[in-house]
């Protein structure tokens, strides 16, 4: 049995496990980034750094299938992508609130959960590179806090 092979037959027990494939997750993606880009915080930062949205839902699927089913999809590099952006843990608040109304709209309770728990950790280890790029250490349980001036904040 070769290396595709055994992948494979994992990405089907973690489809019958969960109930997730990857039809359920290019909804969510697609149904999430929708409104990602239409937030008054989140949606002017991707909106300035993305410009084919296509192409960017096609990657955010194939990470999605590699994080929930193992599917060796996504070759890339996250962190490397998000350390530049002007963003802090307030950031990665909204992401999250946005990204849970959106799980609970699109999945089953179940796949919603582990959806969760894995953009948890996801957004924790992107907020950490964020703030080792800016130079700082953060403690456990603390979160990153940049200046107003350094991160994106409309006007009030």
């Amino acid at each position: 049995m070769t290396t595709s092979d055994r992948r494979a037959e994992a990405v089907v027990r973690r489809i019958e496990q969960t109930g997730i494939d990857d039809a359920m997750i290019e909804r969510l993606v697609r149904a999430f980034y929708s409104k990602v880009r239409q937030h008054a915080v989140l949606g002017p930062i991707f909106n300035e750094r993305i410009a084919d949205w296509e192409n960017h839902m096609v990657r955010l699927c194939a990470f999605w299938s590699s994080v929930m089913l193992a599917s060796g999809t996504y070759g890339g590099s996250p962190q490397q992508k998000h350390v530049g952006l002007p963003v802090d843990g307030r950031h990665f608040d909204l992401w999250l609130r946005l990204f849970y109304q959106t799980l609970q709209e699109v999945c089953p309770p179940d796949a919603a959960a582990l959806f969760m728990e894995r953009a948890l950790r996801i957004a924790e280890s992107l907020e950490m590179a964020i703030a080792v790029d800016q130079g700082v250490m953060l403690p456990k349980g603390e979160r990153l806090r940049r200046p107003d001036a350094d991160v994106f904040l409309p006007a009030e």
